[in-house]
Parts: C-alpha cells; structure tokens; sequence
C-alpha cells in the first residue's frame, strides 16, 4: 500500500570555534580530566562567543544542510527549531532563522522545548504535518547556547554542557508503507511533568525574570534515563515488527556515556554500532542527535539506506524514539 514518509534529503552541522577541554576547566573549578572524564566520558566542548546567537548556529546548520539535499530556501514550508536556549523570549528564533535564510514570505516558523529530547519531538510532528500533507519539505534544527545558562562555579553541571547546532531538510517521499521505506518509520514520545525538578532552570520569565542556570539531580537522571530509553526503543521495533538485529547504527542523546553504554547493552547493539560524540561535544540537548547524525553522515559512517534507532531523554522529564532509514 503506498504512502508517504518523511525522508531526511539533507543533514547539516555547526560547532563554534573556542574549544573548552577538561584541563582547561580544571584551572576555573575544583575538577580535571580523569575526573570528567570516567564520569561522563567528555573531554571537550564547543562554546559560543558571547555575541554568537542560537539563530546564528541554527542557520550555518541548515545552509550546510540545504548544501547537501540541493535545495533553495524558496523550497521551505515549515522551520521547527528545538530550543532550550532561544535568542529572544518571543518572537522564535526559528522566526529569526527564516528571516536571515531568507525563505518565502508566509512560511510558518516556531520553536518547540523539549529540552534534550527536542529533536525527536520536533521530528515527530514534522512527520505527522507531512502524512497529513501539510507541509512538502521542512527545516528541523536542534540549537542550543546552553554555555549562556550554565554556572561555571558548579562542577556537578558545568562539565556537562556545550553549544552547537543541527538540522536536516525532511522532504515528502512516496513509499510502500514497508520496512524497506526511506525515510521516518516510527516515533514515540513521552513526557513525566512530576518529575521536573530532578533537572530544571532556576530561572524563567515568570519566576525569576532571568535565564537562571542548569541543576541537575544527576542520580535520578541516570536512573531514569537508561530504562526510559531502552523501553521507548522497544516502543519503536514493535511498531515496524523488527528487532535490533535490523538496526544499522544506535544513535542515543549524547548526555553521558555511561548512560549510552547503558542503553545499547539493555537493547544487546555491539558497541562498534553505537554513535558517541559526546566526547568532543559535552551535552548540546537539542542539538546533540542532529550534530552527531550530521557528522556521522559527513564523515561516512552513516550511509543512505541505513536503520538509524535514536533514543532521547531530557528535563520535563521528556523522553521518546525514532526509527529512520536514512
């Protein structure tokens, strides 16, 4: 039976130049490398220049993006940029994005936060639009500033973090409603509002009329994080009818490496089939999964046709999977 599928026709990635290594925190607070380092599995992170926007990313993100899907910004008929991070409280920074790109008067252009789960919740409703027909060919970017709200007198939270951004272009494509499609085959996201405390912003427009910065009850995370993940990739198979004998690459959020160690042992993926690149990026919520599909697509480890399961899990508690043939 045909139908249509969202596939991904172009992927696109931007990092900031200043690189901040564990060694070189080590001489802001009381850590160093072997400390970061078997906790977290970070070594590096990318860090914006103070006048560096989200939008700023976010449009080198998508340009590379378009570069790749040879495409036109007059092509665009949806930008959804997941942010935690935004340049302005309103109006969105994929507004600002649409603006300096230049795409054609009338496209619609929001922001959604899921925080570090934001992609796959923005690429769940670009999926849903272009099923529905909606919408033909979309710009989805995860961009985030997360250096802007982070304190960097906290060890426990400041040798997470880093910024960066990630997009891909998502056109419609017909298919045959097989297993063998290109393109999105399932998605699932969840969300858990009890437990928002366990990883939140002290700050916010109507609580402090400030950004605030990053807390985390790292424990709770991991303890919820790898269970969470594992169940929504299950999630995912059994909708398609496979197992992970079928899946080319895991890709999970890049938050921790124990953490994705976790996930790929519960799900049995060999280690060889699992994307880190939290090592060099730290913890880009948002932009964790579209960077380091960018990156492995660039670099050729990613190839079209492959099976790509991508787990994610973030504050809200948010969480959720999706399965893609590239």
């Amino acid at each position: 039976m045909k139908c249509i599928r969202s596939k991904i026709i172009g992927c696109g990635h931007y990092l900031p130049t200043k690189v901040l290594t564990n060694d070189d925190l080590s001489k802001m607070v009381e850590t160093n490398d072997e400390w970061i380092s078997t906790r977290t599995g970070i070594r590096s992170r990318h860090i914006a220049a103070d006048d560096e926007l989200t939008s700023d990313m976010g449009v080198k993100a998508v340009e590379r993006a378009m570069e790749q899907a040879h495409i036109t910004p007059s092509e665009i008929d949806l930008i959804l940029v997941a942010t935690a991070t935004p340049d302005n409280t309103t109006p969105a920074t994929a507004a600002k994005i649409a603006g300096k790109l230049g795409v054609k008067v009338g496209t619609p252009a929001l922001d959604i936060n899921a925080a570090c789960s934001g992609f796959v919740y923005a690429m769940t409703i670009v999926d849903n639009m272009i099923r529905l027909g909606q919408i033909k060919t979309a710009a989805v970017v995860g961009a985030e500033n997360l250096s802007k709200i982070v304190d960097w007198s906290d060890r426990n939270t400041c040798v997470l973090f880093g910024d960066g951004a990630g997009a891909v272009i998502v056109r419609a494509t017909e298919g045959d409603g097989s297993f063998m499609d290109q393109g999105v085959l399932a998605t699932k996201i969840y969300g858990d509002g009890t437990q928002t405390e366990n990883l939140y912003s002290t700050g916010g427009v109507a609580l402090t009329k400030s950004a605030g910065f990053l807390k985390m009850n790292g424990k709770e995370v991991f303890k919820f994080a790898v269970g969470a993940m594992y169940e929504a990739c299950e999630n995912v198979l059994a909708q398609v009818g496979i197992n992970t004998d079928n899946v080319d690459w895991l890709l999970p959020h890049q938050a921790n490496s124990r953490i994705i160690a976790g996930v790929g042992q519960k799900l049995n993926i060999p280690e060889e089939k699992v994307i880190v690149t939290v090592d060099h990026h730290g913890n880009t919520s948002a932009a964790s999964v579209p960077l380091a599909l960018s990156e492995s697509v660039q670099a050729g480890k990613i190839k079209s046709n492959d099976v790509v399961l991508i787990p994610v899990m973030g504050a809200g508690f948010t969480w959720g999977s999706m399965l893609i043939r590239m």
